[in-house]
């Protein structure tokens, strides 16, 4: 089954969600916040994804209109949102996707500088900040009163003991309905116990909603077909399965200078390693079946062990703004200074083979809605198969040469803009 077919399983309404997530999360602080390593056992990666056409949206004679997703049933719009208040910036992705810009409330930066910029995208950060000293207090939500919250209300209970069913309740009630589902990364206990493996929607399911939610259809639907286009360019290129480089890739949170590396799953299920998937890279996993400690520490002697081709440092893309926290834009010499230079001071990191062949390179950040993917799938080609997708500029990785583009810059901007063509 692909990431993007549709479940069969009946998903509950929202009062039945409700009373079924307080029933299994535990208590405590999720692992895989942006930046932290979260890299513990994933399910089986499935194949490339496709738009699933589904029917999601009922409307009534007043106006008011109900759309359902995974885990928050069917919820009801009274009217089209005119704001939205996210906090996993995939999503927030969505919306500015969307040509919705102006309608996104958060106070958290996806890399503007890298990816934004260059269709002049900007959006008001100036909003309270969901997380706040280890915690997501009620009060936010209020400060925010948005039209409705892109935010999985199973996070806010597994992330921050404070919340339960009854706050969750209280919040629709008085503010606005949520609508999310915490679909980056799905290792959680929480998200095992209500199978979100099996049930949440993938990264185009979720926009497909959204653009409903918002009344966006034709631009929506201008989105997918683009990813279309983009995957059939991407599959007819692909190397045979022999011809793969073998990965290691690292969490960004890895220190080499310490020696202490957190490895990840290629084919993790989420739309963070969605680029990965979609490029077979699967099979190229150097960690597959190496044993390693909590959330995949491990060493500079496992790392010579799986001795890989490539070492790859997922978020490495955005190590302006998640690990160093800056404005986004890619720092080629402060990705050196942090990942390369201590692996190659290192008696042991010195004799790996991605580091004597200049290998050590930053791969995609996590947070991804269809315009940052687009980019991203592009980027990863080029990182792991120059022969077959072009060099990759470190200097500015996001400059393709026009004859070596995956696909037009000038349709991403006439979508946003409202100029759909699908």
């Amino acid at each position: 089954m692909s990431d993007d077919e549709s479940n069969t399983t009946e998903v509950p309404t929202r009062r039945e969600y409700v009373k079924y997530g307080g029933a299994v999360i535990g208590g405590g602080l999720l692992a895989g916040c942006s930046g932290q390593a979260d890299p513990g056992a994933t399910p089986e990666p499935t194949s490339t994804e496709t738009a699933a056409a589904t029917e999601t949206e009922t409307s009534t004679s007043d106006g008011s209109y109900t759309v359902e997703m995974f885990p928050v049933g069917e919820v009801e719009f009274a009217s089209v949102p005119q704001s939205v208040t996210t906090y996993n910036m995939g999503w927030a992705d969505m919306v500015v996707s969307l040509g919705q810009v102006d309608k996104l409330q958060t106070n958290r930066l996806p890399a503007p500088t890298l990816f934004y910029d260059r269709f002049d995208i900007e959006y008001d950060i100036d909003w309270p900040p969901l997380w706040q000293d280890g915690g997501m207090p009620k009060e936010a939500f209020y400060e925010h009163d948005p039209d409705a919250f892109l935010i999985d209300p199973n996070m806010l209970m597994g992330w921050d003991d404070n919340w339960d069913e009854s706050d969750i309740v209280e919040v629709e009630t008085h503010v606005a309905p949520f609508f999310g589902c915490h679909n980056r990364r799905m290792n959680s206990q929480w998200q095992t116990e209500m199978s979100y493996a099996e049930k949440a929607p993938s990264m185009l399911e979720a926009f497909d909603k959204v653009g409903t939610v918002l009344d966006e259809r034709e631009r929506t639907e201008a989105w997918l077909a683009l990813h279309e286009e983009l995957q059939s360019t991407v599959q007819s290129r692909l190397p045979s399965g022999s011809d793969l480089p073998s990965v290691a890739l690292i969490n960004s949170g890895s220190e080499p200078e310490k020696g202490t590396f957190y490895a990840m799953n290629l084919g993790g299920k989420g739309y963070e390693m969605k680029p990965y998937r979609d490029l077979g890279l699967v099979e190229a996993d150097a960690f597959a079946g190496v044993e390693t400690g909590k959330w995949g520490e491990t060493d500079y002697e496992t790392m010579l062990e799986v001795d890989p081709d490539l070492v790859l440092v997922h978020w490495g893309i955005t190590t302006g703004s998640v690990t160093f926290d800056g404005d986004g834009a890619y720092d080629a010499e402060q990705f050196h200074e942090k990942f390369v230079a201590p692996m190659e001071n290192d008696d042991v990191g010195s004799q790996l083979t991605a580091v004597q062949n200049e290998r050590v390179l930053p791969g995609p950040t996590a947070e991804q809605g269809p315009l940052v993917n687009a980019f991203q799938t592009e980027l990863t080609a080029r990182l792991f198969f120059p022969e077959k997708f072009g060099e990759l500029d470190l200097s500015a990785p996001l400059d393709v040469p026009e004859d070596e583009q995956l696909f037009d810059r000038q349709r991403v901007a006439d979508i946003i803009d409202g100029g759909v063509e699908s």
